[in-house]
């Protein structure tokens, strides 16, 4: 039986691996150094932020888990460095949790995303020999996000801040200064603590359910314009169009300040609830040559740079599915979970017909816009589920499928298959739920074949991996 460990013991630690969250897997020093992760969990697994592969360790247990062999670890000292340690460079590593990998090279960490997404693929026998390409780099490694998710409250010392929680606790980390983030958003959070400190808006207690300001969430586009969505608990805030105005006034980039309103308890960031406070209450983006519009709560990938590389090579798939039949364009495409239009308006001379669904009603509308912008007219949006507006496509050469971490329903598969479209393109951000439903495209005689597979490293310095995988008809 495997050894329980105890909080506040120290241990001795061999790091083999780093987990989804981007914790050192760690086991007694005094094992085989080169045991696999599956060894590791059999010795009693430790897991220790801050550790790298290939390390010795020593770290203290914060917390053992009364269920299984497995026990978390705060990091004391290294022993032995792994050559591929580096000096982090954002002022909150290792306390925010944002970029837990950022003291790791960025080719370790690509070739670590690669592995992730094998052995994914290598948990189902179908798709065990499929080979993945090498982690596709960000053109930039920092100042890439284009959106910073920031809560209100009180630091360490009791200075108000705008940061995060640290992880596994809810005390904020002030996240002035971080160097993920654009920089207009970094100058944007700046200004608008200034404004909010100023008007002595409180942040809410979600146990006492008083206060003000929730979250503050920022968006940038590529011209360095900012839209804020300030988020609080109630409807009535007397302070907000004040706060507003004081904000813009100190940070000219804000285009707009959004109020929303989210009552509930959790960690849902949105309400349904919200009007435009000063400004704008949207912001014109561009991703490749495609622009697009952005509403508060649209999503957008974090990374444009990123997605424009994995839209392009989307683009191209198709372009070679109607060149494989020696057409020009293919007659239709259908893009499931579309968001606000960017991969099908990337496509769209690509597609006599395309067809957008997304369940996110804003999103279309922030699509439609875009395409009535853009003099697009051959791409028809759709406010559907997935499942639902796949069911009323009679056919179709293309599909895409981008759907959120819990991956494609299977009404979504089935329905896809019931297609039978020449080419399937799945954009993922969860290399597990990837392959399962790549399993299921390619069980029985379903007719399909996985072409490639392509990480993209949307968001270096963090344990995210995103991606493309491209499936043809056999």
């Amino acid at each position: 039986m495997s050894e329980r460990r105890r909080p506040g013991e120290r241990l001795r630690l061999a790091c083999v691996d780093v987990d989804e969250d981007g914790a050192g897997i760690c086991q007694a020093a005094n094992t085989d150094g080169g045991a696999s992760v599956e060894a590791a969990v059999a010795a009693s697994t430790v897991l220790v932020p801050g550790a790298l592969p290939g390390e010795r360790v020593i770290a203290t247990v914060s917390h053992a888990s009364p269920h299984q062999p497995r026990a978390w670890a705060a990091l004391e000292t290294i022993d032995v460095a792994s050559a591929a340690r580096r000096a982090p460079m954002c002022p909150a590593f290792g306390s925010c949790g944002g970029c837990r990998l950022q003291h790791w090279e960025l080719a370790a960490q690509r070739a670590w995303k690669t592995q992730q997404v094998r052995a994914a693929l290598a948990t189902h026998p179908a798709l065990a020999t499929i080979p993945v390409a090498a982690c596709m780099p960000s053109p930039h490694d920092l100042g890439y996000r284009n959106n910073a998710k920031l809560v209100y409250g009180r630091d360490a010392a009791g200075a108000l801040v705008l940061g995060a929680y640290a992880p596994r606790s809810h005390e904020v980390v002030d996240l002035a200064g971080c160097r993920l983030v654009e920089p207009a958003l970094d100058a944007a959070a700046v200004a608008l603590r200034v404004a909010l400190v100023a008007h002595d808006v409180i942040p809410y207690d979600e146990r006492l359910l008083l206060g003000d300001l929730r979250y503050a969430v920022l968006r940038a586009n590529h011209r360095g314009q900012v839209l804020a969505t300030l988020v609080t608990a109630r409807r009535e805030w007397n302070a907000g169009a004040a706060v507003a105005a004081d904000f813009r006034a100190r940070c000219p980039a804000v285009a707009g300040v959004v109020h929303n309103v989210n009552p509930t308890r959790g960690n849902v960031i949105y309400g349904d609830e919200e009007v435009t406070l000063s400004g704008q209450p949207t912001l014109d983006e561009q991703i490749g040559p495609v622009a697009l519009r952005l509403s508060s709560r649209a999503f957008f990938q974090a990374n444009r740079a990123v997605a424009a590389l994995a839209y392009a090579h989307i683009a191209r798939a198709i372009a070679d599915a109607a060149a494989t039949v020696g057409a020009p364009v293919v007659d239709c495409l259908v893009d499931a979970y579309c968001g606000v239009g960017g991969i099908a308006l990337g496509a769209a001379a690509q597609a006599r017909t395309i067809v957008a669904i997304e369940s996110n009603a804003a999103a279309i509308t922030d699509a439609t816009a875009a395409a009535r912008a853009a003099g697009v007219s051959n791409v028809h949006f759709v406010v559907a589920d997935a499942a639902a507006g796949l069911r009323a496509v009679d056919r179709a050469d293309a599909v895409v499928v981008n759907p959120p971490r819990k991956g494609c329903a299977p009404a979504v598969i089935a329905e896809v298959l019931r297609l039978r479209p020449r080419l399937i393109a799945y954009l993922s951000c969860a290399p597990d739920t990837l392959a399962r439903d790549l399993a299921a495209l390619v069980a029985g005689d379903a007719g399909y074949r996985i072409e490639s597979v392509t990480p993209y490293d949307m968001l270096p310095h963090t344990p995210h991996v995103e991606v493309l995988a491209m499936a043809k008809l056999i």
